[in-house]
């Protein structure tokens, strides 16, 4: 299939640059008093020793990368061997194959570098990560990679057609509406007015601190989701996000096992919501990795949840809303709970201040549970969960009548068979 070969040899220079910083702490820290004894001017001997440090890096990611090679096998399988001292071999079954991404981080992006993503399906270390390979290489990879999963020609490459682009202001305004950071900024500046009316400028840098992490928050996730752009293509919607570290994924639809779309209080004015999704055995390690789509209009988000979720009418969706007695339950959210059932979906309903409607295929629900704590017993209510992959969206119809969860749960349990059957 592909005979084994090297990630790009400029890759040892990329993963030793964080020696240069580290080199420069050294000496204003630790290294102090080897600056103040030797008489050298603190700047020369810390480039002079940034530089060694580098080298001395260099070297060593030189030899990790000479002992790294990675291929495709006559199985289909792609395989890494690794490891100076001790050496591993990895192996990934690609017919199990969830996604490969190409991430650019900002160091490797100045060098014309990228990153290579790999996940299958499986638990524990289901990825396999190249860093770095040029980006025709990293194109031409991810293209044989596919080719081998879905035993496709793939003399072209694949074409593709936008959905959807999240400007940079309507990003912004969003992230800075949302219930939570408006929260956080609204008690910062209460608390800025408390503070310097009863303790002074010396209480201010408590408001400091406090105050920063919303905004640290607000710009994390900005440049994280910068230029957030959403197109289908051939094996799924690839969405590229991200200003100083690019990322490029793409999630096939049958990988999907959950989607929600939330709408925050703020943003309602607009009819703005986000949809988050829930995508099966992949690990989440970037800021918001399960997100379809950050801020858009409400009828440009339900165009791409049927991408995901074809053949279902979100406002269509039949609701069987929480009775009045919830309120004794949940008192400031109990007219937004409710549960719905169609032929092809779950859905919930859920929330005041931030409204969410989480949705889940039939196919893809693993067990169906019934839970009833001592205060929902006491008023005749239930909760019925629909258990999915592990993800950030939760399908549960709280806090429902009790008679009503009892003919909802094999319901839904008729459903998924039914599902399956077709499946």
């Amino acid at each position: 299939m592909m005979q084994p070969r090297r990630t790009s040899p400029l890759s040892p220079l990329v993963q030793a640059a964080p020696a240069l910083p580290a080199a420069v702490l050294f000496f204003i820290g630790p290294g102090a008093a080897i600056v103040e004894r030797s008489g050298i001017p603190f700047v020369v001997l810390a480039v002079v020793g940034a530089l060694i440090g580098y080298a001395v890096f260099v070297a060593v990611a030189w030899l990790a990368w000479w002992r790294r090679t990675f291929w495709i096998d006559d199985d289909g399988d792609l395989r890494l061997d690794s490891g100076l001292i001790q050496r591993s071999a990895r192996r990934l079954q690609l017919s199990r194959l969830q996604s490969v991404d190409i991430v650019a981080p900002f160091l490797a992006r100045l060098a014309g570098l990228v990153e290579v993503r790999v996940e299958v399906a499986g638990s524990g270390d289901s990825r396999i990560i190249l860093r770095y390979l040029t980006r025709a290489d990293a194109d031409a990879l991810r293209g044989l990679i596919l080719q081998v999963t879905r035993a496709e020609e793939s003399d072209d490459a694949p074409q593709s057609q936008a959905l959807a682009q999240v400007p940079a202001g309507r990003l912004l305004a969003g992230l800075l509406l949302r219930s939570v950071t408006a929260g956080l900024l609204l008690a910062t500046i209460l608390l800025l007015v408390v503070t310097s009316l009863s303790q002074g400028p010396a209480g201010l840098v408590l408001v400091i601190i406090t105050g920063g992490l919303p905004i640290l928050s607000v710009v994390t996730e900005f440049l994280a989701n910068y230029d957030f752009r959403v197109a289908r293509t051939r094996e799924g919607l690839r969405i590229q996000r991200g200003l100083l570290s690019t990322q490029s994924r793409t999630i096939p639809p049958d990988r999907v096992h959950a989607v929600s779309i939330v709408s925050p209080l703020l943003w309602r004015h607009w009819g703005w919501v986000r949809v988050t999704v829930t995508i099966a055995g992949v690990q989440g390690d970037e800021v918001r990795p399960d997100v379809l789509i950050p801020v858009a209009p409400r009828d440009e988000a339900l165009r791409l949840l049927a991408e995901v979720l074809p053949d279902v009418d979100v406002d269509a969706l039949p609701f069987e809303s929480a009775p009045s007695r919830a309120r004794w339950r949940a008192p400031l959210t109990w007219r937004s709970l409710a549960c719905a059932i169609t032929p092809q979906v779950i859905a919930t309903r859920s929330g005041r201040m931030t409204l969410r409607t989480s949705i889940a295929p039939h196919a893809r629900v693993q067990s169906v549970r019934v839970t009833q704590g001592p205060w929902e017993r006491r008023f005749g209510l239930a909760t019925v969960h629909a258990d999915v992959a592990p993800g950030p969206v939760d399908v549960a119809g709280r806090h429902l009548a009790e008679e009503d969860v009892a003919a909802l749960a094999p319901r839904e349990v008729d459903e998924m068979r039914r599902a399956r059957l077709r499946g």
